[in-house]
């Protein structure tokens, strides 16, 4: 089911905008499904804000100075429905035309058909593709991510983004306690990112989130996939919001002594600050611009 809403704004305080909510992406573990974020019809259905396009040139056209703009925080912009509706693509339009840069989070390869976009507002300010890698084993991949490509296919886009000459950071999470969290996993998914070239990861300590609205899907899903694990996580965990893995340690160390060697920005900070500056020099060809 899709539902259509005009809206007052797109862009908020932070300049962060979603085109859509609602995914069907169908991750078992999605934290966007949580009642605290006011989804007040199910997940699925996606919601699509008819005026975004126009809101976002209204937005950049009244802003002072440039900045980046991100996506993909809350929902994915590249959601089977952009296919069609081409909304995500039409938005990077905007923002090229306005001299604007951008940062986007995706777990899909649809991003591939906007890279001459991407290449272009990279050239002339900059843009970060941020893509989540979660599962390197394929199998598993299909049952905790099933309706978006799998994390090989995701590997192909950071390589692809690389040669390009568009900066990557990777999510490395959510990382699932007693499903995904071992060395394998993690050691297969650094080796995606080192063969990528990229520039930031993040880990967020190595766990997930549980919150009312998606910790029933979750457990729901852990019956149908991974039977009696469920009570595995009640034992340890209860109604704990943030769930660390019992390796965290261990596999975090593994993960930022790989960050040190390979010199790839690490922590959310860091990555953070990456993803949302604005290069000087154009800033700084805005000004004289400005001054003729």
């Amino acid at each position: 089911m899709i539902n259509y809403k005009e809206y007052k704004t797109i862009l908020s305080k932070k300049n962060n905008m979603n085109i859509y909510r609602g995914c069907t992406h169908g991750c078992i573990y999605c934290d966007s499904r949580s009642e605290i974020y006011g989804m007040t019809y199910t997940f699925e259905n996606i919601e699509v804000k008819t005026n975004a396009v126009e809101l976002l040139d209204k937005e950049l056209s009244k802003k002072r100075e440039k900045c980046m703009i991100t996506t993909g925080g809350m929902t994915d912009p590249y959601i089977p429905l952009e296919k069609e509706l081409m909304n995500t693509r039409k938005c990077l339009e905007v923002i090229e035309k306005h001299g604007f840069g951008v940062s986007l989070l995706t777990k899909s390869d649809l991003i591939l058909r906007d890279i001459d976009i991407l290449k272009r507002i990279n050239q002339k300010s900059k843009c970060v593709v941020q893509m989540t890698l979660t599962t390197y084993d394929e199998e598993l991949c299909k049952q905790l991510e099933p309706n978006v490509c799998t994390t090989k296919r995701r590997f192909e886009v950071l390589l692809e983004m690389n040669k390009a000459g568009i900066p990557t950071v990777v999510w490395l999470t959510p990382i699932l306690p007693f499903i995904n969290d071992n060395e394998d996993n993690i050691l297969g998914i650094l080796d995606y990112c080192k063969q990528a070239k990229i520039t930031g990861l993040l880990a967020f300590g190595i766990g997930m989130t549980l919150r009312y609205g998606n910790r029933e899907y979750y457990y729901q899903k852990l019956d149908e996939y991974f039977p009696n694990l469920k009570k595995e996580y009640m034992k340890k965990y209860g109604s704990s919001y943030g769930i660390k893995s019992p390796n965290s340690q261990k596999l975090s160390r593994i993960i930022k002594k790989f960050c040190k060697d390979n010199n790839i920005i690490y922590g959310e900070k860091e990555v953070f600050k990456f993803c949302i500056l604005f290069p000087e020099r154009n800033k700084q060809l805005s000004l004289f611009d400005g001054a003729q």
